[in-house]
């Protein structure tokens, strides 16, 4: 069985908003099948043009391996094919595909492990990141206490009516936890700290040929580390290259990294930040107060706060929330109290968000987000089969909420996950619906 892990953010010990209710200790994704997401497309093929859309249940396989499996056996470059949203691997999904002038016959036909086409039509554009309305879950929930439903159903009263924290999950943050890090050494410009963190520095979730690699990083080993890591760490080798044909100079090896892989490390510890600034106001999170730049959840525009008394009914009925800060340079800052409490994470920070400007070849804008989003059609049931009684949950969530921050309020620090058998994940991403 895979590592026991909890799903809780690393980056921060996060309070909960129904912290009132005692932790129901379960355990998510022992079987694939115990995770079922499927999208809501944003809009549906028109029957007709150039572009062959796609349905696939993929078992086992993170988006973009399955997106090079099928790539290989159209004899195309993975870059053709046009993609929704990344979906976990440790999961059954059910997503759209897009690929331009293809014979749909040859897609019908595709016969691959773990793979399985359901559905092919038309459209007259490719598929891009973001046409996606939400998803639908199905998650069974696993070595619970039967005794606790009403529990349980208790936490979900609580997320309905105020909605479940928008807390950026523990995928944003690493296996290790420490992507945010790698950010705030990327901003204040140690070098050091970055390479170190990225190729040193083992901890307890390093295991293998991982826990090898970083030993041997740590014992200026470079071009022996370099050959030491897994293909899947081919950015960490290749600095690690660099590190060896520089003798150990931190500030070569920086630029070596992949601008793609800093804007991450980066977006990490902005989300580390927003995190903070959700931790501060969980409580509050449903309630908007003079300075809040506030979300509508209709269309997504965000407006300033001059009467909170005012729009105190919009927030009780879910038409507009609080939003926090994600720092950037063209971020618009909220004022009063909330803007009180961004400058003080700041502060502490020894940051401006004009230090977002500063590193050179990355555009880091910044933008607000809303403290909370909305659970629906949710419903729960107990079941057994096979391998155990579970209750199953069932909602559906906007595209780019994490499905495990409801799971998260009902367990709290007991959420454990892990599969049965080990998943194949080489390849694998930042997943949109976790």
């Amino acid at each position: 069985m895979a590592a026991e892990t909890p799903t809780a953010a690393p980056a921060l010990d996060l309070p909960f908003l129904s912290e009132g209710i005692a932790p129901i200790p379960g355990a998510i994704k022992r079987r694939y099948e115990d995770f079922v997401v499927e999208e809501i497309p944003a809009y549906l093929p028109c029957g007709s043009g150039d572009h062959v859309y796609f349905t696939i249940e993929k078992k086992g396989l993170a988006t973009m391996r399955a997106v090079h499996d099928i790539a290989r056996a159209l004899n195309v470059h993975s870059r053709e094919i046009g993609l929704a949203g990344l979906k976990d691997a440790r999961a059954v999904t059910v997503q759209t595909l897009s690929i331009e002038h293809m014979d749909p016959d040859r897609v019908r036909a595709l016969e691959i492990p773990r793979i399985r086409v359901l559905s092919v039509d038309r459209h007259k554009n490719k598929l891009k990141i973001g046409h996606l309305r939400g998803n639908r879950f199905r998650i069974r929930l696993r070595e619970t206490d039967p005794g606790r439903t009403a529990d349980i159903e208790a936490v979900l009263r609580v997320l309905s009516a105020r909605g479940v924290p928008n807390y950026f999950g523990q995928q944003r943050f690493g296996s290790r936890g420490d992507t945010w890090q790698i950010g705030q050494a990327i901003l204040r410009h140690d070098h050091k700290t970055v390479i170190d963190l990225m190729l040193g520095r083992p901890g307890p979730h390093d295991t293998g040929e991982v826990l090898r690699a970083r030993h041997l990083y740590e014992m200026g080993k470079f071009q022996q580390a370099a050959k030491a890591w897994p293909f899947a760490f081919r950015d960490n080798s290749r600095v690690c290259r660099v590190m060896a044909r520089t003798e150990g100079r931190h500030k070569k090896a920086f630029y070596a990294i992949d601008a793609r892989l800093k804007k991450f490390f980066v977006s990490a510890y902005q989300s580390h930040l927003f995190n903070r600034y959700l931790a501060e106001r969980i409580q509050r999170l449903d309630r908007v107060v003079e300075g809040d730049l506030a979300y509508k959840h209709d269309h997504g525009a965000v407006f300033r706060v001059v009467d909170a008394a005012a729009e105190a009914p919009r927030a009780a009925a879910f038409e507009i929330s609080p939003t926090g800060p994600i720092f950037g340079v063209r971020m618009t800052r909220a004022e009063g109290e909330p803007g009180g409490l961004e400058q003080a994470i700041l502060d502490g920070e020894q940051l401006t968000c004009d230090d977002f400007r500063a590193i050179k070849g990355m555009k880091v804008h910044g933008a607000r987000r809303p403290l909370r989003f909305r659970v629906e059609d949710m419903a729960m049931e107990q079941g057994a089969d096979e391998y155990g009684a579970f209750v199953e949950l069932r909602f559906t969530l906007a595209a780019g909420c994490y499905a495990t921050m409801v799971l998260r309020e009902i367990c709290k620090e007991t959420l454990l996950e892990g599969l049965a058998e080990e998943p194949d994940v080489e390849g694998d991403e930042q997943p949109d619906d976790e």
